[in-house]
């Protein structure tokens, strides 16, 4: 199978194509009467993603921005070194490194190895038709990246229920360390490009009109090199209070890029580590992640024009917000289906405040910080499975202008 060969997942009004390359989603496809939306950004044709880098795509072992250098880690009893690799610029090695998880083909597996078995019977007892799990192994090394990593990605489409419910899209992420003995940083996110809009037979592109909610009360405060210097409130700050703020009020002159804290207590209570004396046969985090009836969000994007609704849930501590402004129109591709030619670097491609991202991941290189040690620190031990996961549930909404 080709690495740009879409593997389509499906159930209800919701499907999703996604690519072995870089596990990207390159369609997540909406259902509602005769129409159907394409919610997220990208090129026409799949092998685009090669060249629109980071365009719903995985990103790992590293999400975000990390200083160039060497880097002692520690986590316990363990110990190791890891020499993060310039790719952004040189002081700076972003999303993994020069080739990345983003740039790697995964393979679909049947069998999934970093579930438990209660797990693995919950997945299997779904429609086949509406799951895959893809899984890669990173050697010693990778990246600079120390110990070899074995990862998986399962996602799943869970079935309507309740009252305007659409259904939802599930991701976990798992990963162990395959070495005795060591630790490494894993901080993993779904970097993908929402517009609810960019499907209407006539549209406006911008998502500037889209509404966005989140359950967070501060951001990152960051130097020259968008690398974290600590965190500033955002409850009083008309630009960063994202309280079913239209995205477009207040708009920041460069657009968004910014990564915000979740309130204490407003992620999922489910473990971002699980010791693996723990990780028992019996150990079921996923039935909960994959259930019809979900009331959680802890942030929420909605467009009175299109009618869509999408609210996120995750036991991620924050979440990054990317409003595109780094791209250009006349570069890359725009979808058919957004009234783009499909053609690469035809002029027609999305432009900055196009698409907003969305990617849910523990707070910047949280590894460097002494307040984190041992604590939420982005690394992982060869005693522990990580464990993350993002759920969005889709929602046609009823009344204009409001969440219903």
């Amino acid at each position: 199978m080709s690495e740009f060969e879409p593997i389509r997942i499906a159930n209800g009004p919701l499907s999703l194509e996604v690519l072995p390359y870089g596990v990207t989603i390159h369609r997540f496809l909406v259902k509602v009467g005769d129409h159907t939306h394409d919610i997220v950004i990208g090129p026409e044709d799949p092998s685009g993603h090669k060249t629109q880098k980071y365009t719903n795509s995985i990103v790992g072992r590293y999400a975000n921005r990390i200083p160039v250098g060497t880097h002692t880690l520690e986590r316990g009893k363990y110990t190791s070194t890891f020499a993060a690799q310039p790719n952004e610029t040189p002081r700076v090695s972003l999303h993994g490194g020069p080739v990345a998880w983003d740039a790697v083909s995964w393979a679909k597996v049947n069998e999934p190895s970093l579930l438990t078995k209660a797990e693995v019977e919950k997945l299997k007892s779904l429609d086949p038709a509406s799951y895959a799990v893809f899984r890669l192994t990173s050697a010693n090394g990778d990246q600079g990246y120390p110990g070899k990593l074995t990862a998986e990605t399962v996602l799943a489409l869970v079935k309507p229920e309740g009252e305007g419910s659409l259904g939802a899209v599930a991701i976990v992420y798992r990963a162990k360390l395959d070495d005795e003995a060591t630790v490494t940083p894993v901080n993993l996110t779904q970097h993908w490009g929402f517009n609810l809009n960019a499907s209407l037979p006539s549209h406006d592109l911008t998502v500037k009109t889209q509404t966005l909610n989140l359950e967070a009360d501060h951001l990152v405060v960051r130097d020259s090199d968008n690398f974290s210097k600590g965190f500033a409130d955002t409850t009083q700050d008309a630009v960063h209070n994202h309280n079913r703020k239209v995205i477009g009020e207040n708009y920041p002159e460069a657009g968004y890029d910014d990564y915000y804290l979740l309130k204490q207590g407003a992620p999922s209570s489910a473990p971002t580590r699980v010791d693996k004396a723990a990780f028992t046969p019996e150990l079921d985090l996923l039935s909960d992640i994959i259930k019809p009836t979900y009331n959680r969000s802890i942030g929420e994007l909605a467009s009175s024009a299109s009618g869509l609704k999408v609210s996120f849930d995750s036991n991620q501590h924050g979440l990054m917000v990317y409003t595109n402004g780094l791209s250009s129109a006349t570069k890359g591709a725009r979808k058919h289906a957004h009234g783009g030619s499909g053609i690469s670097n035809h002029g027609d491609s999305y432009g900055p405040g196009d698409a907003v991202f969305i990617e849910f991941h523990h707070p910047l290189h949280a590894f460097l910080d002494p307040k984190n040690k041992d604590g939420e620190d982005t690394l992982l031990t060869s005693d522990e499975v990580y464990h993350n996961f993002v759920r969005a549930s889709i929602f046609l909404v009823q009344i204009e202008g409001t969440f219903g």
